[in-house]
C-alpha cells in the first residue's frame, strides 16, 4: 500500500493561531529526547526529467525553500497559504511575506520539497488547480503520541519490544503515513532512565519518614524462570495517615537461596537509607523468605541495630487452609467453572439462565460471573450451585453440549455442606480485603475465629468423614501459624488497637509474662529514652548557667522531672479502657488521643505499621490476582524492575519524570485535544469548499 498518497496535513496556516501555542507549550511540558526525523516530504530527488523550462538566473535565498515554482516558470507559490508571486519578485519580498503571514515558520517547521513525480503531466492539466502542497508536523507533536506511548506501556505492563510489532505500527501509519514512533530500544532506554529519575523522589520521601518503618515481601517467578522479590514499605506519617510505597523488584540471583535473598533485600535497605530503621518484615511463608528473614535478623542482631522482626504473611495462610478444604470438591467446582464459562461466552444461554432464575426466583445474576481459580471465583461457583441449582439444571438439560456438566444428588449435597462450611470463611475474607486499616491485631481476632470453625467441624459428629479429614489439615496449618506469630512483638503490636487490646486477644497469646515484658520495652526504648533526653538538656543549661539558677527555677525543673514519671504509666492508663468498637478507625482514634498518649502514640505509630499481610489481601483472593500474576510472569528481564516499580509509583500519585524533568501529561493531553479538534475543524471547513 502507498501510504503517501491521498494523505491531508494540516498547514501553518490552519494551525493559527491554536497550534502554534501548542508548539510553544510543548518545550514546559515534555523533557528533551534526542529526536527522531518524521519529515514528512521526501530530500530524494527524483530521476524523472523537469516539465519546466530552466531560468537564465538562478537566484539562492533561505526563503526560496519555502515556495515553490509553478510548472510554467512564471510564478512562485507558498508553501504554507498558496499565495503566488511574480518569478521576478524580489528575495526580500518573499521574506516579509513569510514573516507578517506566517511568523514563526523558521523554528516551529521545516518544510521539505517534494521530489517531482516521474510522469509526463499533459499541458491541458498543467491549467488546473494544483493541490496545496502542506506542511510539515511539528517534530514536537510526534514527541507527544511517543510519551504518551511510553505511558501506554508502562501502565499496560507491556514491554517495549510492544511497538516493534509490524501491524501496530501498520496501524499508526493508516492514521498519518509520516507517524515515525521510537524503536523498542529507545524505549527501553527512556523507560530505565524515568525509572532512575523518579526513584531519586522515592528515596527522598523514605528518607523523611521520622517514625519506624516496616517491609513486606512478596516472590514470584517469571516465564523465563527469574525469580523476583518486590520489596514494600509501610508507615504512618505525622497527620496518622497510613502510607504504603514499593521501594524496587530485585532479581534474585541463583542459586536464589536465603543468602542471596537477604544480601538483595540489604542492599535495598540501605540504598533508602532505612536499614536501622526497619522494625518488622512480614513475607510471603516461602521458605527461602523465612530463612533469608532469619539470616537478616542475626546479622543485625551481630551488629547490634535496632530491634528487628519478621511475621508470616495472614492472608498467604488462610488462602492455604481453604484450599485444603475446597480439595474434597476440587473436582464439582471444576464442573460448575466449566458451566459458568459457557455462559459468559454465550448470551443465548446466559439469557436463558437469567429467564429460569427469575422463573424459579433464583436471585440475580449480573454476567460475566466470576470463575477465577482463585477464593472469589471458587466460592462463586459454590453460591450459584447452591442457590440457582433449578435453573442449572434446566439449562444443562436444555443445551447437548451442557451434558457433562450435570450434577449429581450427591455432588449437589457436597456442595450445600461445603458453601455452608466456608461461608465464615467468605465473610471474614470480605472484611479483611475491604477493611482500610489491616492491623495484626485485627487478623489475629479474624484467625482465632477462623480456628474456633474449623474445630467445631472436625468435633462435631453431624459433618460427614471427608469434611472431618479437611477440617483436620487446615487445623494444622492454623496451629503453624500461631505458632509462628506467638510472641511479645506481636502482643505488643496487638494490643495498641484500641479495638482490641487485652480482651480480644487470641488465648495463646494472652499472658501476664507478655504485659509485663510490654511494659518494659514501653519504658526502655519510648519513655526512658525520652525523658533521659530532656533530662540531659536541663543538665546543659545548668552548665550553660555556670551552675547559678535561682531557687525558683530549681523547684520548677523537680517538678518537671517528678511529672514525668508518670508518663510510664501511659500504657496501664490505655489499657484500663474499654476496646473501641470494631468499627473504629484505628488511625483516627490515635490521632484524636495522642495528647492523652504522647509516648504511647509515638510507639503505636511504629507498630501499627507492620502489617500482617505480604501483599494487598484482594491481589491474593480475588481476580485481580490473575491480572497480576499474569504481568509478573510476561515482563521480560530487561524491562522488570523499571515497569513494575515505575507503574506502581504513577498509581501511587507520583509524576512521570525523564532526566529529573516531570512529564506534563494532563497539559498534554488538553494540547492534543485541542489539536485534534482543530484537525476535525479544518477537515470540515475543506469539505466544504469542495
Amino acid at each position: 500500500m502507498d501510504w503517501s498518497v491521498n494523505t491531508a496535513y494540516k498547514t501553518l496556516k490552519d494551525m493559527e493561531p491554536k497550534s502554534l501555542a501548542v508548539v510553544e507549550a510543548t518545550s514546559t511540558i515534555l523533557p528533551n529526547v534526542e529526536r527522531i526525523d518524521v519529515g514528512l516530504g521526501t530530500s530524494e530527488k527524483g530521476n524523472a526529467t523537469p516539465i519546466t523550462k530552466p531560468r537564465k538566473k538562478t537566484m539562492t535565498s533561505v526563503y526560496l525553500k519555502y515556495f515553490e515554482t509553478a510548472p510554467d516558470g512564471k510564478t512562485r507559490r507558498c508553501k504554507f497559504c498558496g499565495q503566488s508571486y511574480s518569478i521576478a519578485t524580489a528575495t526580500g519580498n518573499l521574506g516579509r511575506h513569510l514573516s507578517n503571514r506566517h511568523p514563526g515558520y523558521d523554528i516551529t517547521v521545516n518544510v521539505a520539497t517534494p521530489a517531482p513525480q516521474p510522469v509526463t503531466i499533459p499541458k491541458k492539466l498543467q491549467l488546473q488547480p494544483q493541490p496545496q502542497p502542506q506542511a510539515k508536523i511539528p517534530q514536537l507533536e510526534l514527541d507527544h503520541l511517543n510519551w504518551l506511548l511510553v505511558k501506554w506501556l508502562i501502565l499496560s505492563s507491556l514491554p517495549p519490544s510492544t511497538l516493534d510489532e509490524h501491524w501496530l505500527l501498520n496501524s499508526f501509519k493508516f492514521l498519518s503515513p509520516t507517524i515515525k514512533i521510537w524503536p523498542g530500544d529507545k524505549f527501553q532506554t527512556i523507560l530505565c532512565e524515568v525509572f532512575r529519575s523518579m526513584q531519586e523522589d522515592v528515596r527522598v520521601i523514605v528518607d523523611r519518614v521520622s517514625s519506624k518503618v516496616s517491609i513486606t515481601l512478596d516472590f514470584w517467578t517469571s516465564y523465563e524462570q527469574l525469580l523476583y522479590m518486590s520489596i514494600t514499605c509501610q508507615w504512618i506519617d505525622e497527620n496518622w495517615s497510613f502510607q504504603r510505597m514499593l521501594l524496587d523488584v530485585c532479581h534474585i540471583s541463583s542459586p536464589c537461596g536465603a543468602a542471596e535473598i537477604a544480601h538483595a533485600l540489604l542492599k535495598v535497605l540501605k540504598l533508602y537509607n532505612i536499614d536501622n530503621r526497619v522494625l518488622c518484615c512480614t513475607h510471603d511463608n516461602s521458605p527461602i523468605a523465612l530463612h533469608a528473614c532469619h539470616t537478616l535478623k542475626e546479622d543485625m542482631d551481630n551488629q547490634k541495630m535496632s530491634s528487628f522482626y519478621y511475621l508470616p504473611c495472614a492472608a498467604h495462610t488462610l488462602n492455604s487452609i481453604i484450599n485444603d478444604g475446597l480439595r474434597s470438591t476440587k473436582s464439582i467446582i471444576s464442573k460448575i467453572r466449566e458451566f459458568v464459562l459457557k455462559m459468559n461466552t454465550s448470551l443465548e444461554i446466559s439469557q436463558d439462565f437469567l429467564q429460569c432464575c427469575n422463573a424459579y426466583q433464583e436471585g440475580n445474576w449480573k454476567f460475566p460471573l466470576d470463575a477465577s481459580p482463585r477464593w472469589s471465583g471458587n466460592y462463586q461457583m459454590l453460591d450459584i450451585a447452591r442457590k440457582a441449582s433449578k435453573s442449572m439444571e434446566a439449562i444443562v438439560r436444555k443445551y447437548d453440549e451442557l451434558g457433562s456438566m450435570l450434577l449429581s444428588t450427591a455432588e449437589k449435597n457436597a456442595v450445600n455442606i461445603m458453601h455452608v462450611y466456608l461461608e465464615p470463611f467468605y465473610k471474614t475474607i470480605n472484611d479483611i480485603c475491604t477493611n482500610k486499616v489491616l492491623t495484626v491485631g485485627l487478623v489475629l481476632f479474624f484467625m482465632d475465629h477462623i480456628s474456633e470453625m474449623i474445630a467445631a467441624c472436625r468435633d462435631s459428629r453431624h459433618s460427614p468423614d471427608w469434611l472431618k479429614s479437611a477440617a483436620e489439615e487446615m487445623a494444622t496449618k492454623v496451629r503453624s501459624y500461631n505458632d509462628q506469630v506467638c510472641s511479645l512483638f506481636t502482643y505488643m503490636t496487638a494490643i495498641l488497637d484500641p479495638r482490641i487490646k487485652v480482651e480480644l486477644l487470641p488465648e495463646n497469646l494472652n499472658s501476664e509474662n507478655y504485659l509485663e515484658e510490654a511494659r518494659s520495652y514501653f519504658i526502655r526504648n519510648y519513655s526512658s529514652s525520652q525523658f533521659s533526653a530532656i533530662t540531659s538538656s536541663y543538665a546543659a543549661q545548668e552548665l550553660e548557667d555556670g551552675g547559678s539558677v535561682s531557687f525558683a527555677e530549681e523547684i520548677a525543673r523537680k517538678k518537671r522531672r517528678s511529672s514525668m514519671s508518670s508518663a510510664t504509666d501511659e500504657l496501664t492508663q490505655y489499657l484500663s479502657e474499654p476496646p473501641a468498637p470494631i468499627a473504629t478507625n484505628v488511625l483516627e482514634w490515635w490521632k484524636v488521643n495522642n495528647t492523652r498518649y504522647p509516648r504511647l502514640s509515638m510507639m503505636a505509630r511504629d507498630f501499627l505499621a507492620v502489617q500482617p499481610t505480604a501483599l494487598a489481601p484482594e491481589d491474593l483472593f480475588c481476580s485481580k490476582g490473575d491480572e497480576i500474576d499474569k504481568q509478573r510472569f510476561s515482563t521480560p528481564y530487561e524491562s522488570t524492575q523499571a515497569s513494575h516499580c515505575v507503574k506502581s509509583w504513577l498509581l501511587g500519585g507520583f509524576k512521570l519524570k525523564y532526566k529529573s524533568t516531570e512529564v506534563d501529561y494532563e497539559r498534554l493531553m488538553e494540547l492534543a485535544t485541542a489539536t485534534a479538534a482543530e484537525n476535525t475543524t479544518t477537515c470540515s471547513d475543506k469539505k466544504q469548499k469542495s
